[in-house]
């Protein structure tokens, strides 16, 4: 359950520091207060199975799912600038509680204490870069879709959060290529399984690179309506490859 936990606050904490970065002139509030309601229904969630499994974690999803409230409402009475304050106290404190959870849940395979305090300090980093990545994917394919709504905006918002999610990627794949080199050093042997979800996780992580640069090349036509297609693709890829990461991570020292 801590692991589902987990995965719903990283989606909070990437969504909503991506949507902060949008420019509000070019794309209309609608996009931001309608998403903001995802963040809460997500943050509602997290709250109710962190009362048994997560408990350091409850207090703060309740309040994440409150000021997602107030932003949404912000963005309804066209308030940008205290909304877009609290879009990124959301993702603030979101961090703080995907980081409360994954030391809850921590538990290292690897007795001597060196490896341990290694690989807890890369399993914390590996949980932020990993939320901005399935964060401004999640957020980018929203974005693509939220076109259909407003065919007049400009394409340069989207394409903006296709250059954070590359490099979000970059980020991320550099602190799980290095968990995953770590860990397998230490490693005494691989079992089937571990060979196929690491397998598994690397191909969505590889896949998703090309993916963005799909997406960019599309919008070069430009076809928004393709490109929120192959942005669908990605978010399918990017939280397969994280799930397959969380089950492997959980049961390693470093994360991978």
């Amino acid at each position: 359950m801590a692991l589902l936990i987990e995965f719903l606050l990283r989606l909070c904490l990437g969504m909503a520091a991506a949507m902060a970065w949008v420019s509000h002139p070019e794309v209309d509030s609608g996009y931001f207060r309608n998403h903001l309601y995802v963040i809460l229904g997500l943050a509602t969630l997290a709250a109710l199975l962190a009362i048994s499994a997560v408990p350091p974690a409850l207090a703060w999803a309740i309040v994440i799912a409150l000021l997602s409230y107030v932003g949404a409402i912000l963005w309804l009475y066209e308030k940008p600038l205290p909304a877009k304050w609290t879009m990124w106290i959301v993702a603030l404190l979101s961090a703080v509680a995907l980081l409360l959870t994954v030391r809850y849940r921590y538990v290292p395979n690897e007795p001597t204490p060196t490896f341990a305090w290694q690989g807890l300090n890369l399993q914390l980093i590996q949980a932020i870069t990993s939320a901005c990545l399935i964060g401004s994917i999640m957020a980018a394919m929203l974005l693509g879709h939220w076109y259909l709504n407003a065919p007049g905006m400009k394409i340069r918002p989207l394409q903006g959060m296709l250059i954070t999610s590359l490099v979000a990627w970059t980020l991320h794949s550099a602190v799980s290529g290095l968990g995953l080199a770590l860990e397998y050093q230490q490693l005494q042997s691989l079992s089937t399984s571990w060979v196929l979800f690491a397998l598994l996780r690397w191909l969505c992580l590889l896949g998703i690179v090309g993916l963005i640069y799909m997406t960019w090349q599309t919008l070069k036509i430009p076809n928004t309506q393709s490109a929120t297609g192959i942005l669908y693709v990605a978010v399918i890829a990017v939280f397969t490859g994280e799930i397959a990461s969380l089950v492997l991570s959980a049961e390693s020292t470093f994360p991978v």
